[in-house]
C-alpha cells in the first residue's frame, strides 16, 4: 500500500533545493505512473502527502523522513476505504475497512501489513465472522463465530478461511470491556457447510436455521387460493432479514424448458443459476431448513428478495422487509415475472400471475377509469 522505493523519479513539479531535490510542496511522477503530491524536505517526504497509484487507488497521510506514520487512508480503486495506523510505512495497529458502498467490511488489527489477532469480517448482507486470524490473515480455528444480522444469534465453532466446518448455535454477549464472548445453546445441533447441488437440496433437510426460526412461521395464507404462506413471529423493522431461500441449483435453460407446474418455487440467483425447491421438498414435513420459498406474491409486497451469503448454504437469497412488519403479519414479495407477451424481460409469467395482475391493474384504475 505504498509506492515502490525503487521507483525512478521521472518528473518533479515544484521547488527544488540546491542539489536538485524536491523541497517544499511538489508533485512527483514515477516511472510506474504512480504520482505523489505532498511536502518534501531535501528529497524526502515530510508532512501531509498523497499517493495516486496507477491502478486508481490512493494513499493519504502524514510522512516523516520519507515514511508514512500514524493515521493513513488507503482508498481502493472500487471506492472502498481502509483507515489504518502506519508505522514506518507499514500497517501496524487498529484498522477499519469500508466497501465501495460505505458499509463496514473489516474491523481489527494489522501487523506488518497483515491482519492479526481478533478481527471482524462483515458481509454486505449484514452477517459477519469474528475470530482470531492465523499467520496468513485467515479466519481459521476452532473458536470462530458467524454472527447473523441481528448481532446476537451465532454459529460458534470451527472455521477454515471463514468457511463453516462444524459449529453450534450460540448467543453473542459482550462483556463490560466490549470484548465479545459466546454462550453455546445447550443441546444445539451441529451445523456444517452444506451448499446444495443440482440434485441435493441439503444433507439435513429438517434441521431449521436458528436465526430464521426466531422470526417466521408457516401457516395457511390469508391470500385466497395461495395455500401456505410465511408469517412474522415478531415485530420487525424495515430492512430486516426474516427468512432464507435455499434450494437445489439448476440452470435457467432447465427452468425455461419445463412446464410451469414444476416452477412454482424457483428464484433466480444470478445469470447462471436458479434456486429451486422441488416436490416433495415444498412440504415442510420433508424440508424446513429454510422457509423463504413459502412467501407468497403480492403487487404491494412488504418484503423483497436479496442476495445473502449464508454460513451453511453459501450464496443464496433472503427475504428482507421493505417496511416495518407486525407480529403475525403475512410476508409477501413481488415475484417479478414478465407479463409482457414475449416474456423476454424476466421469467415469463404463469396464468395465475397474469390474472392477478389484471385484477390489480383494475383496482389501480378504479371504477371511474381515473
Amino acid at each position: 500500500m505504498d509506492s515502490d522505493d525503487e521507483n525512478v523519479e521521472e518528473v518533479v513539479e515544484g521547488p527544488l533545493d540546491e542539489d536538485g531535490q524536491p523541497h517544499g510542496f511538489c508533485t512527483v511522477t514515477y516511472s510506474s505512473s504512480d504520482r505523489f503530491e505532498g511536502h518534501f524536505t531535501h528529497g524526502e517526504k515530510n508532512g501531509k502527502g498523497k499517493f495516486f497509484f496507477f491502478d486508481g487507488s490512493t494513499l493519504e497521510g502524514f510522512y516523516v523522513d520519507d515514511a508514512l506514520q500514524g493515521q493513513g487512508v488507503y482508498t481502493y480503486e472500487d471506492g472502498g476505504v481502509l483507515n489504518g495506523t502506519y508505522v514506518d510505512g507499514e500497517l501496524n495497529g487498529p484498522a477499519q475497512e469500508f466497501d465501495g458502498e460505505g458499509r463496514v467490511a473489516f474491523k481489527g488489527q494489522y501487523k506488518d501489513n497483515n491482519r492479526c489477532g481478533e478481527c471482524w469480517v462483515y458481509y454486505p448482507d449484514g452477517g459477519c465472522v469474528f475470530g482470531q486470524v492465523n499467520e496468513d490473515g485467515e479466519m481459521t480455528g476452532d473458536s470462530v463465530a458467524y454472527v447473523y444480522p441481528d448481532g446476537r444469534t451465532a454459529l460458534y465453532g470451527t472455521f477454515v478461511d471463514g468457511e463453516l466446518i462444524e459449529a453450534r448455535v450460540a448467543t453473542l454477549i459482550s462483556n463490560q470491556a466490549g470484548r465479545p464472548r459466546f454462550e453455546i445453546t445447550p443441546n444445539s445441533p451441529v451445523y456444517s457447510y452444506d451448499k446444495s447441488t443440482s440434485s441435493c437440496i441439503a444433507t439435513h433437510t429438517l434441521m431449521p436455521d436458528p436465526y430464521e426460526s426466531q422470526r417466521v412461521f408457516v401457516a395457511d395464507s390469508v391470500i385466497q387460493g395461495a395455500g401456505q404462506g410465511l408469517f412474522a413471529k415478531t415485530d420487525a423493522d424495515a430492512d430486516t432479514v426474516m427468512a432464507f431461500y435455499n434450494g437445489v441449483r439448476i440452470t435457467h435453460s432447465e427452468v425455461d424448458s419445463r412446464d410451469w407446474a414444476m416452477n412454482g418455487n424457483t428464484i433466480s440467483l444470478d445469470e447462471d443459476t436458479v434456486i429451486d425447491v422441488p416436490r416433495p421438498f415444498d412440504q415442510t414435513e420433508r424440508y424446513c431448513a429454510t422457509l423463504g420459498h413459502k412467501a407468497n406474491h403480492s403487487f404491494t409486497p412488504n418484503c423483497k428478495y436479496d442476495p445473502f451469503v449464508h454460513p451453511r448454504f453459501g450464496p443464496i437469497k433472503c427475504v428482507r422487509t421493505l417496511r416495518a412488519v407486525h407480529k403475525d403479519e403475512e410476508l409477501t414479495v413481488a415475484y417479478g415475472y414478465d407479463h409482457e407477451p414475449t416474456g423476454k424481460n424476466g421469467p415469463e409469467a404463469p396464468d395465475w400471475y397474469k390474472q392477478e395482475l389484471e385484477v390489480f391493474q383494475r383496482r389501480q384504475v378504479g371504477p371511474t377509469g381515473h
